[in-house]
């Protein structure tokens, strides 16, 4: 009906809030927007990752392909991902992903003279800009572990490795490696959280009674409970501020594309 408006105004309430994880409800809405929210997070939130590598020297177990593959597997600190270019859409380099908007150069040497094994991590890798490194899973308590050291590239024996490594802002759609959650998911709020717990129970307990249908439990299809968790590139409360800005552009780009079609059938008209 002409004049009729079906905006709706979505509203957010933190449940949990930590670095990597943030649980929150979102109400007001329905699933359509719910569900782009979520894809938007999979695939479309921007992240930092090595794309290129050059090995120099390489006198390890292991072969070239093997080592470039582990290196492009590293999570990176990505909080200036949204704010670099795409090597593709770079026009400062013509796509060549070697420019300081669209990438960041790493270098890797590590040598090992002895019979001792070297074991070489990430926390070796040096970057050409501070804002953007490995991530560091180390315990701030300050337990000794084995991810007080890195993650684990290569180990090297009377060996010596090294390489010029090229990392460039990508999404999903580009590699897999650029996930930057690895896990996120959605489901309906139910109107008493506490009792729905016990659904199973309850409903089963009513028909044991003879009384089938005497528990009712209803969801509440305007509201969705998030729970995201991200690989440590990005911080959760991060990511999701990323997938909304994200979703708004690609919302006004269709409202622009809209009004273009419009203007072409009345040309055509």
């Amino acid at each position: 009906m002409e004049g009729v408006s079906y905006q709706r105004f979505p509203k957010v309430k933190i449940r949990e809030l930590k670095g990597d994880y943030v649980k929150f409800e979102l109400r007001d809405t329905d699933a359509s927007i719910a569900n782009a929210l979520r894809r938007v997070m999979i695939a479309e939130v921007p992240t930092i990752a090595i794309d290129l590598v050059e090995i120099e020297v390489n006198s390890s177990v292991l072969n070239d392909e093997f080592i470039a593959h582990r290196l492009g597997l590293i999570p990176l600190t990505s909080e200036r991902a949204m704010s670099m270019r795409f090597s593709r859409d770079c026009d400062a380099c013509d796509g060549d992903g070697q420019c300081e908007y669209c990438s960041v150069e790493f270098h890797l040497r590590a040598k090992c003279i002895s019979d001792q094994t070297l074991d070489v991590t990430s926390k070796d890798l040096y970057s050409s800009d501070h804002t953007v490194v490995p991530v560091d899973f180390s315990d701030p308590a300050g337990y000794d572990s084995s991810e007080q050291k890195g993650i684990i590239i290569v180990k090297l024996r009377r060996a010596r490795i090294e390489t010029e490594s090229h990392r460039q802002k990508r999404d999903w759609q580009g590699s897999c490696k650029m996930v930057s959650c690895g896990n996120r998911n959605f489901h309906v709020v139910v109107v008493d959280p506490e009792a729905y717990t016990y659904d199973d129970e309850v409903i089963k307990k009513a028909e044991a009674m003879g009384k089938p249908g005497l528990v009712d439990i209803r969801a509440k299809e305007d509201s969705f409970i998030f729970t995201v968790e991200s690989t440590g590139a990005i911080k959760a409360s991060q990511l999701v501020l990323n997938a909304i800005e994200v979703l708004n552009k690609s919302w006004m780009l269709f409202a622009c594309q809209r009004i273009q079609w419009k203007l072409m059938i009345n040309l055509v008209s």
